[in-house]
């Protein structure tokens, strides 16, 4: 007989042999539950400019009792995304960007199902196409007054000089893509195009944008737009302002095609003696009142309007409109300018008058001459001419006579001394002087 085995050795062995029942296999799945099938034949495919459409085959040998289901995710440059999703349709399509790798997977799941593992992931991944950083970068759009959307982006770092990049873009509903014409050069590239949905349900369409070069070494780029976020309105036209005794009364027009009740206004009022102005938020109303303005002061209206959240998602507010100025200003500085201007006026003036009444007397009363100056003047002018008239023929001729007469008196009086005949002969000469 063998030996008996102790009541505690049973018990030991019992829970062996039950958390051995339990084990998991290798790969993490519990043991002796079936492992379902996984989907078969992945392929993807590329539809409207940005969207990439997977498709796959169902699984086989899936029992009936099972709520057969797919779960599939995404991996953008090797990051999951959060955009787990699970569906009974045997393909998945969303917006990616052409200038990332793209990794998809999927997998068979039963739902409400404990007798049967997730099957294993079934993989596919696309690689951007063209040379990395010549994609465009900073794509930026805004959607004007619903009627036209402006989008502008730069060269990738690595792209040449001479890259031209062509803009297409895509909406559900639009049929087939349509490409920009209306291209912008400068620091940025840009271009602008006609872009009007039809709103009838409230939701707009997602708007798809792609950006590709002229050659296949560029690297295409897609960016997905939600319009309602971008839109923007233009800005509101002032059709009158006037002031009614101390009040001013505004009235302006809506810009585009938004619905009255989508738009709100903010009218900045400011005085021309102040250097700020002061806003006042309208909504719906195209027309406002602004009491207790005092009618000697110039005041300067703008008016701009922007979107309200519950139709759109936009924070942009449209430009300023033109402004108007209302009022008359009281300028003083014109009256003391005159106060001033005035007595300088009639001193000038004054100064002007004694000249010309100087000149004036003058001409009227002139100066009686003294005769006594005139006779000099005419007796000296006649001397004058007379000894000019002579000249020096005169004293040559009446010379030789006088020395003559004066020689032959000094000959008779002192005939002795010769060393005196020159001053016997001055003495004469000296006597006619005085005669």
């Amino acid at each position: 007989m063998g030996a008996a085995v102790p009541a505690g050795a049973r018990l030991f062995l019992a829970l062996t042999l039950s958390l051995g029942a339990g084990a998991a296999e290798p790969d993490g799945r519990a043991a002796g539950r079936k492992v379902l099938p996984p989907p078969s034949n992945l392929h993807y495919s590329f539809g409207q400019l940005c969207k990439l459409k997977w498709t796959w085959n169902p699984a086989e040998g899936i029992s009936s009792g099972c709520d057969l289901k797919y779960c599939s995710e995404i991996l953008i440059n090797g990051i999951l995304q959060d955009n787990r999703e699970w569906t009974k349709n045997l393909f998945r399509e969303e917006d990616v960007s052409l200038n990332e790798e793209v990794r998809f997977r999927v997998r068979s799941e039963c739902k409400f199902d404990n007798t049967s593992e997730l099957s294993n992931w079934v993989e596919i991944f696309t690689t951007p196409k063209g040379a990395a950083g010549t994609a465009a970068v900073g794509i930026n759009c805004t959607w004007y007054d619903l009627e036209y959307m402006i989008c502008t982006w730069l060269p990738g770092q690595n792209a040449s000089a001479s890259t031209n990049y062509t803009l297409y873009y895509w909406y559900e509903g639009l049929g087939h893509r349509q490409q920009c014409q209306n291209y912008i050069y400068g620091d940025n590239f840009g271009c602008n195009f006609s872009l009007s949905i039809p709103n009838c349900t409230d939701v707009y369409p997602t708007i798809s944008i792609m950006i590709r070069g002229n050659s296949e070494e560029i690297r295409p780029v897609c960016a997905n737009k939600n319009p309602t976020t971008i839109v923007k309105p233009g800005p509101p036209r002032i059709v009158t302002v006037s002031m009614i005794k101390d009040e001013i009364h505004l009235e302006w027009q809506k810009p585009g095609t938004f619905p009255a009740h989508c738009l709100v206004y903010q009218v900045e009022l400011k005085d021309s003696k102040s250097d700020s102005g002061q806003p006042y938020n309208f909504k719906e109303f195209t027309k406002a009142r602004f009491p207790s303005v005092h009618p000697n002061n110039v005041y300067i209206i703008k008016v701009r309007a922007g979107l309200e959240g519950t139709c759109y998602s936009s924070s942009q507010w449209s430009d300023w409109s033109e402004e108007k100025s209302i009022g008359e200003n009281t300028d003083f500085t014109f009256y003391i300018v005159l106060i001033l201007t005035i007595p300088l006026t009639i001193a000038v003036a004054t100064i002007i008058l004694l000249v010309y009444l100087k000149r004036l007397k003058i001409l009227i009363y002139p100066q009686i001459p003294d005769p006594r100056k005139i006779i000099k003047r005419m007796f000296g002018e006649q001397i004058e001419d007379f000894q000019g008239s002579l000249g020096d023929d005169f004293l040559n001729v009446s010379k030789p006579a006088v020395e003559e007469e004066i020689s032959s008196l000094v000959w008779l009086e002192n005939p002795e001394s010769s060393t005196s005949e020159n001053e016997d002969r001055e003495r004469p000469a000296l006597q006619v002087k005085a005669l």
